[in-house]
């Protein structure tokens, strides 16, 4: 999102019109004058001379140091990247022939997914004959969801996709 912004600046030479609102290094605000007028104040002081808001009537625009404003920029978008937490969906498969062992363990894996945070996706796969005992599938997921202690909640409630069965269960949030 950041990136877009900075295509759109316009610095020094690259600013087009006749006069715009500046703002001087120290930030103050020094009035509408011409952009011929801008960009010599801006040399003076060795800085650039940026467009930070061209949609305005006339575009209001800094004299700053352009690569030290990039730098600020992208370090406070890598900040921002690093405070949001990624979710990611985790699939557990199964059959609808699951004995009770093999189901314990595919539990507590996915309780396991969901208290790191993950979304969780179970799914049935039916292959030949099976696919005649879809509520075989249903049984199975309505166990999984017994198994689990309440520690989820369901976003997408259990539906037939072709040959597989799904369900999606993502954690509960905290308080």
């Amino acid at each position: 999102m950041a990136d877009n912004k900075e295509k759109d600046l316009r610095i020094n030479e690259q600013i087009r019109v006749r006069e715009v609102r500046l703002i001087d290094s120290e930030g103050e605000q020094k009035g509408i004058v011409p952009t011929i007028e801008a960009l010599k104040m801006a040399r003076e002081v060795e800085l650039d001379l940026v467009e930070v808001a061209p949609t305005a009537n006339p575009p209001v625009c800094k004299i700053l140091d352009y690569g030290k404003y990039r730098f600020e920029q992208d370090k406070k978008s890598r900040d921002s990247k690093k405070n949001q937490k990624s979710l990611k969906l985790k699939e557990i498969r199964m059959q609808p022939k699951i004995g009770a062992g093999d189901l314990d363990f595919k539990a507590k894996h996915i309780q396991e997914f969901l208290a790191e945070g993950n979304k969780v996706k179970v799914t049935i796969r039916f292959r030949g004959r099976e696919l005649a005992h879809t509520e075989l599938g249903l049984v199975v997921l309505e166990e999984v969801q017994k198994r689990l202690n309440d520690e989820y909640v369901v976003e997408k409630q259990p539906d037939m996709e072709g040959r597989f069965m799904s369900m999606t269960l993502s954690p509960k949030a905290k308080k």
